[in-house]
């Protein structure tokens, strides 16, 4: 096979571990997987009302153009329907950026620890990948990110939250980025976690679309929405750009269910805040346990957490595991003494927590 030589030795997309495959390993009755950020409180209730009413009708293709979720969508966020791109998942979105701007003689530029995605598909292209190490607080280093573009550099990528720290950039910071931004280089701005965001001082990024138009904005119903299982995603951008971009997107790539249960969700804005407030006071639960026990961690506009144990984040990983837990260790992550834990239900952070003190004193009894 005359593969290509950037594919040799790339390895696929590692998700977390399953349910059912940790129960078996360690004859457990219970897991409480919290590895990939997942809302645990479910989805709205107004999904499963829409479902039911599911004709069976399931040997026709889906609305190529998702026309009833497009609409909905276009009013909920009051842009124009033709402003708007949607996608299985926003990892079919960042595959399409990637496939329509990145080739060999080209570079993108993305932060060092960052989402995964942005760099694989880049390699896939055959791209040049110019990596810039986050700050000390975590956030994206916008500055040295613009000393290392060039005349040949494509896309830049900015996850704001940050996957897998949870910090942010500012709204000043990030404004005085794109007006030094080049024109003809794409901006991404990933908010996949957007609407959990509590920060005072965040941008309007829907707004920012409308004064620059090099930038697209990325979210997810996979998050706060918990519609994981439908894959749906969306961007938004100008009109042009979007003209510009939908060729690559492939036919029917937004399944039936997947527009039915996202147009539900969007009409219940009740659940979403409900979610966006347990879920900040679980993040104080878990901001207690490491001041408690002298963790460092970056503070979060996410449903997640990274946590420095100063031990192998594997060694964390496999204990909680054991215990029927689930998180991901940040050995892969770019943080190897570090664990992202998702954050649970007030119940949930209660028990990973009484395991996370057993595993903290069994260490300090050992030394």
């Amino acid at each position: 096979m005359k593969w290509k030589e950037q594919l040799l030795g790339l390895h696929a997309y590692q998700p977390g571990r399953t349910i059912d495959e940790v129960k078996r390993e360690f004859n457990l009755e219970k897991i409480v997987k919290l590895a990939s950020n997942e809302n645990p409180f479910g989805s709205s209730p107004h999904v499963t009302e829409e479902l039911k009413k599911v004709d069976g009708s399931f040997a026709l293709y889906p609305d190529g153009y998702a026309t009833n979720l497009r609409h909905a969508l276009a009013e909920f966020l009051q842009v124009s329907p033709s402003e708007l791109v949607l996608g299985n998942g926003s990892d079919d979105l960042i595959l399409m950026i990637s496939r329509a701007l990145l080739a060999p003689g080209r570079n993108t530029v993305m932060a060092s620890h960052t989402f995964g995605q942005y760099k694989h598909n880049a390699i896939v292209d055959g791209a040049e990948v110019r990596e810039v190490p986050l700050t000390e607080k975590g956030e994206h280093n916008l500055p040295a990110m613009l000393e290392v573009m060039d005349e040949n550099t494509s896309v830049v990528w900015v996850c704001s939250p940050n996957n897998p720290t949870g910090t942010y950039n500012s709204e000043s910071s990030l404004v005085e980025f794109l007006k030094q931004v080049p024109e003809d280089v794409l901006v991404v701005l990933d908010e996949a976690y957007y609407e959990y965001v509590v920060a005072e001082d965040y941008y309007d990024a829907l707004e920012l679309v409308k004064q620059f138009h090099n930038l697209i904005v990325l979210r997810t119903f996979s998050k706060i929405y918990g519609l994981a299982a439908f894959r749906v995603g969306y961007g938004v951008a100008s009109e042009s750009l979007i003209q510009t971009l939908e060729p690559i997107r492939e036919p029917f790539n937004v399944n039936t269910l997947g527009q039915i249960a996202t147009q539900a969700a969007i009409s219940d804005q009740d659940f979403v805040t409900s979610c966006s407030i347990k879920n900040r006071e679980g993040l104080t639960q878990l901001y207690s346990f490491c001041e408690e026990h002298g963790l460092t961690y970056f503070p979060s506009q996410t449903n997640f957490i990274l946590i420095d144990f100063k031990v192998d984040g594997n060694e964390v990983f496999q204990y909680l595991m054991k215990h029927g837990y689930i998180v991901r260790s940040g050995v892969p992550l770019g943080f190897p003494t570090s664990v992202r834990i998702t954050i649970g239900s007030k119940e949930e952070n209660e028990g990973l927590l009484n395991v996370l003190t057993k595993f903290l004193q069994e260490k300090a009894a050992a030394i």
